[in-house]
């Protein structure tokens, strides 16, 4: 086609697509898309992108309702929010049909949700967009953990460091003070050992571990708020070489009747009822774990030496989120010996035994027995 008849062609396009008619036409057509979708969503848009922009209130008109995503977190958050993360939601209604998953978010039984969701008139559509894209939220990974590579990148670095140090001593010489390569090499070497040291004896450790856990089990409710003894959920503390955890038996001791939580409402409670109703165990994930080479018994710190749970465990009974306080590292476990004193006269279980020990206390030569004293620290007692 030659230019003038290209610049001609183009000229009437031009002229067609922006004449009163056509623009009438693409008007009706987008206001017609417009009532079909609720003036919600683009046209373009599939069901579970609409579902994602409703769950996130990013719709085209605004609404006074809340949106979702208000209260149901969609990125894993280290502290405590009561409410179900989409995850949660997605793993309990995806699978559930658009009328049992409307009479749920339209006509909640519980006070809590009853309450949160005033006002909420999605329509059937809507909803099944909302339950498309926490299809889409099941079948995906919220919170991914990415690999720490700091460490590693310092690591190499400080190796090319030293090994630039070393060709430029002994080959190139290109530095004119020897003890500048050498020193660089010292402090590069010196560091890589450090970490290496520091990355060996972290092996295993997991202070301050805080994870999500299957249901929003807060201590604070149940030991501050109702009282409820350490050891009526662990109840092997005091035998065996672990607390134990509560099997949801015992949790129903309590929840036949509370079936309802002032804070997380039905959801979490639901949890139980279902995890019992079809002979299925919940999965916690432990927090507090020592290394395979590390015996440690319960019953020999909560039982016969008298130790408060506070004291390896931190103050439990104020925390929301359970988490790992000490390092428990040797270090920490072989200080607590050096410091803390045992009752010989009170504690039934060392009287038996230990005649010198007895002796000396009784006539003043010593004032206190530390569990040093007792082979608190033979390496044996932990590691054999």
């Amino acid at each position: 086609m030659s230019r003038p008849y290209g610049f001609f062609y183009a000229l009437i396009i031009l002229f067609l697509l922006f004449s009163p008619p056509a623009l009438l036409a693409i008007e009706a057509d987008s206001t017609h898309v417009a009532e079909n979708d609720h003036h919600h969503f683009n046209y373009f848009l599939n069901s579970g992108k609409r579902g994602e922009r409703l769950f996130k209130g990013l719709t085209r008109i605004k609404t006074d309702v809340t949106s979702c995503v208000s209260c149901h977190n969609i990125e894993y958050i280290d502290t405590l929010n009561w409410n179900p993360s989409a995850m949660d939601i997605a793993g309990t209604y995806a699978d559930k049909s658009i009328a049992e998953f409307k009479s749920v978010l339209m006509s909640p039984l519980g006070k809590k949700m009853e309450a949160s969701h005033v006002g909420y008139t999605y329509s059937d559509e809507e909803l099944g967009y909302i339950k498309s894209y926490l299809v889409q939220l099941k079948e995906d990974t919220l919170h991914e953990a990415k690999p720490k590579v700091n460490n590693l990148i310092v690591f190499f670095f400080l190796g090319a460091l030293l090994t630039m140090a070393l060709i430029d001593l002994f080959f190139t010489k290109k530095i004119k003070y020897k003890f500048i390569p050498i020193l660089i090499f010292v402090l590069a070497f010196g560091y890589q050992i450090n970490m290496l040291a520091d990355g060996a004896m972290a092996l295993g450790r997991k202070q301050n571990y805080q994870p999500a856990q299957p249901i929003k089990f807060s201590h604070k409710v149940h030991v501050t708020g109702n009282k409820i003894d350490c050891r009526y959920c662990h109840t092997t503390a005091d035998e065996s070489k672990s607390a134990g955890i509560p099997h949801v038996n015992l949790c129903m001791n309590c929840h036949i009747i509370v079936r309802e939580g002032p804070n997380s409402g039905k959801f979490e409670i639901n949890k139980i009822i279902k995890a019992v109703e079809n002979n299925t165990s919940v999965e916690w994930v432990r927090i507090h774990q020592l290394p395979d080479h590390v015996f440690f018994s319960h019953a020999q710190h909560a039982n016969v030496g008298k130790r408060e749970c506070q004291e390896c465990h931190g103050p439990v009974e104020e925390m929301d989120v359970i988490k790992q306080v000490e390092d428990l590292s040797m270090g920490w476990c072989l200080d607590c010996h050096d410091k803390t004193a045992v009752d010989f006269q009170a504690n039934g279980y060392y009287s038996n035994g230990f005649k010198k020990l007895h002796e000396d206390l009784a006539a003043g030569v010593i004032d206190s027995v530390r569990v040093t004293d007792i082979g608190g620290r033979e390496c044996a007692r932990c590691h054999y």
